[in-house]
Protein backbone atom coordinates (compact mmCIF):
# COMPACT_ATOMS: atom_id res chain seq x y z
CA UNK A 1 0.00 0.00 0.00
CA UNK A 2 1.52 3.50 -1.25
CA UNK A 3 1.04 6.04 1.66
CA UNK A 4 1.10 8.89 -0.97
CA UNK A 5 -2.11 7.16 -3.48
CA UNK A 6 -3.97 8.34 0.39
CA UNK A 7 -2.73 11.38 1.07
CA UNK A 8 -4.78 14.84 0.28
CA UNK A 9 -1.90 16.74 -1.22
CA UNK A 10 -3.24 20.03 -1.54
CA UNK A 11 -4.59 19.68 2.43
CA UNK A 12 -1.05 19.19 3.83
CA UNK A 13 -0.25 21.81 6.22
CA UNK A 14 3.70 22.87 8.02
CA UNK A 15 3.64 25.19 10.98
CA UNK A 16 -0.19 24.70 11.92
CA UNK A 17 -0.87 26.16 15.15
CA UNK A 18 -2.68 24.14 17.49
CA UNK A 19 -2.79 25.41 21.78
CA UNK A 20 -3.96 21.79 22.64
CA UNK A 21 -5.42 18.37 21.54
CA UNK A 22 -8.48 19.71 21.34
CA UNK A 23 -7.55 22.53 18.90
CA UNK A 24 -5.61 20.17 16.95
CA UNK A 25 -8.79 18.14 16.55
CA UNK A 26 -10.94 20.59 15.48
CA UNK A 27 -8.31 21.80 13.01
CA UNK A 28 -7.94 18.65 11.77
CA UNK A 29 -11.72 18.66 10.97
CA UNK A 30 -12.20 22.03 9.47
CA UNK A 31 -9.20 20.94 7.00
CA UNK A 32 -10.54 17.76 6.01
CA UNK A 33 -14.13 19.08 5.96
CA UNK A 34 -13.25 21.56 3.12
CA UNK A 35 -10.65 19.34 1.45
CA UNK A 36 -14.07 16.78 1.37
CA UNK A 37 -16.37 19.05 1.26
CA UNK A 38 -18.00 17.24 4.46
CA UNK A 39 -19.70 19.16 7.50
CA UNK A 40 -16.62 19.31 9.40
CA UNK A 41 -18.43 18.27 12.95
CA UNK A 42 -19.27 14.96 11.49
CA UNK A 43 -14.94 14.50 11.03
CA UNK A 44 -14.68 15.79 14.52
CA UNK A 45 -16.89 13.00 15.75
CA UNK A 46 -15.43 10.32 14.10
CA UNK A 47 -12.35 11.02 15.18
CA UNK A 48 -13.35 12.21 18.82
CA UNK A 49 -14.66 8.92 18.95
CA UNK A 50 -11.44 6.51 18.31
CA UNK A 51 -10.23 8.69 20.26
CA UNK A 52 -12.10 7.83 23.32
CA UNK A 53 -10.63 4.27 22.99
CA UNK A 54 -7.49 5.30 24.14
CA UNK A 55 -4.77 8.36 23.10
CA UNK A 56 -3.49 7.50 19.03
CA UNK A 57 -0.39 9.42 20.57
CA UNK A 58 1.55 7.21 18.36
CA UNK A 59 5.14 7.76 20.30
CA UNK A 60 8.43 9.71 18.85
CA UNK A 61 6.03 12.94 18.55
CA UNK A 62 3.86 11.32 16.16
CA UNK A 63 0.11 11.28 16.11
CA UNK A 64 -2.66 9.23 14.47
CA UNK A 65 -5.88 10.13 14.97
CA UNK A 66 -8.30 8.03 12.99
CA UNK A 67 -12.25 7.18 12.05
CA UNK A 68 -14.36 5.67 9.52
CA UNK A 69 -16.95 8.20 8.17
CA UNK A 70 -20.14 7.49 5.94
CA UNK A 71 -19.79 9.54 3.15
CA UNK A 72 -16.30 8.82 1.93
CA UNK A 73 -15.39 7.45 -1.32
CA UNK A 74 -12.05 6.07 -0.42
CA UNK A 75 -9.40 6.37 2.14
CA UNK A 76 -8.25 10.00 2.44
CA UNK A 77 -5.05 10.87 4.91
CA UNK A 78 -4.31 13.92 6.02
CA UNK A 79 -0.77 15.32 7.36
CA UNK A 80 -0.08 18.49 9.44
CA UNK A 81 3.46 19.39 10.98
CA UNK A 82 2.38 21.80 14.07
CA UNK A 83 4.63 24.81 14.88
CA UNK A 84 5.31 23.76 18.51
CA UNK A 85 4.70 20.57 19.60
CA UNK A 86 1.35 20.02 21.87
CA UNK A 87 0.17 17.67 25.12
CA UNK A 88 -1.42 14.37 23.21
CA UNK A 89 -1.09 11.88 25.75
CA UNK A 90 0.69 9.95 23.59
CA UNK A 91 1.54 6.28 24.86
CA UNK A 92 5.27 7.50 25.33
CA UNK A 93 4.35 10.71 27.46
CA UNK A 94 6.13 13.22 24.50
CA UNK A 95 4.61 15.56 22.70
CA UNK A 96 3.45 15.45 19.23
CA UNK A 97 4.31 17.69 16.09
CA UNK A 98 3.62 15.73 13.72
CA UNK A 99 -0.06 14.33 12.69
CA UNK A 100 -1.65 11.68 9.68
CA UNK A 101 -5.43 11.86 10.23
CA UNK A 102 -6.66 8.77 8.30
CA UNK A 103 -10.43 8.60 7.42
CA UNK A 104 -11.75 5.44 5.93
CA UNK A 105 -15.39 4.42 4.50
CA UNK A 106 -17.11 2.06 6.97
CA UNK A 107 -16.69 -1.12 4.87
CA UNK A 108 -12.41 -0.63 4.56
CA UNK A 109 -11.74 -2.67 7.11
CA UNK A 110 -8.67 -4.67 5.92
CA UNK A 111 -7.35 -1.60 4.09
CA UNK A 112 -8.04 0.66 7.34
CA UNK A 113 -5.76 -1.37 9.10
CA UNK A 114 -3.15 -1.74 6.26
CA UNK A 115 -3.38 2.20 5.86
CA UNK A 116 -2.44 2.37 9.21
CA UNK A 117 0.36 0.00 9.25
CA UNK A 118 1.80 2.18 5.99
CA UNK A 119 1.52 5.69 8.51
CA UNK A 120 2.95 3.30 11.13
CA UNK A 121 5.75 2.48 9.35
CA UNK A 122 6.71 5.87 7.88
CA UNK A 123 6.61 7.29 12.09
CA UNK A 124 8.67 4.88 13.32
CA UNK A 125 11.64 5.24 10.53
CA UNK A 126 13.79 8.39 12.50
CA UNK A 127 15.28 9.86 9.38
CA UNK A 128 11.88 10.14 7.72
CA UNK A 129 10.49 11.45 10.63
CA UNK A 130 13.15 14.20 11.16
CA UNK A 131 13.31 15.16 7.65
CA UNK A 132 9.13 15.35 8.24
CA UNK A 133 9.94 18.16 11.03
CA UNK A 134 12.29 19.55 9.05
CA UNK A 135 9.95 20.00 5.64
CA UNK A 136 9.45 24.11 6.02
CA UNK A 137 6.53 24.24 3.16
CA UNK A 138 3.73 22.09 2.69
CA UNK A 139 5.50 21.36 -0.53
CA UNK A 140 8.57 19.79 0.98
CA UNK A 141 6.58 18.48 3.57
CA UNK A 142 4.67 16.68 0.67
CA UNK A 143 7.87 15.48 -1.43
CA UNK A 144 9.43 13.93 1.75
CA UNK A 145 5.88 11.82 2.11
CA UNK A 146 6.42 10.58 -1.62
CA UNK A 147 10.05 9.74 -0.36
CA UNK A 148 8.39 7.41 2.25
CA UNK A 149 6.53 5.34 -0.77
CA UNK A 150 10.06 5.20 -2.90
CA UNK A 151 11.79 4.20 0.17
CA UNK A 152 9.14 1.69 1.35
CA UNK A 153 9.35 0.22 -2.60
CA UNK A 154 13.44 -0.53 -2.56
Amino acid sequence: MRLSDFIEFDAVRTNLAASNKRALMNQLAIIAGQALGMDSSLILGAINERERLGSTGFGNGVAIPHGKLDGLDRIRIFVVQLGKPIDYEAIDGNPVDLVFMLLSPPEAGADHLKALAAISRTARHRLMVEQLRGARSSDALAAVLVGADERDAA
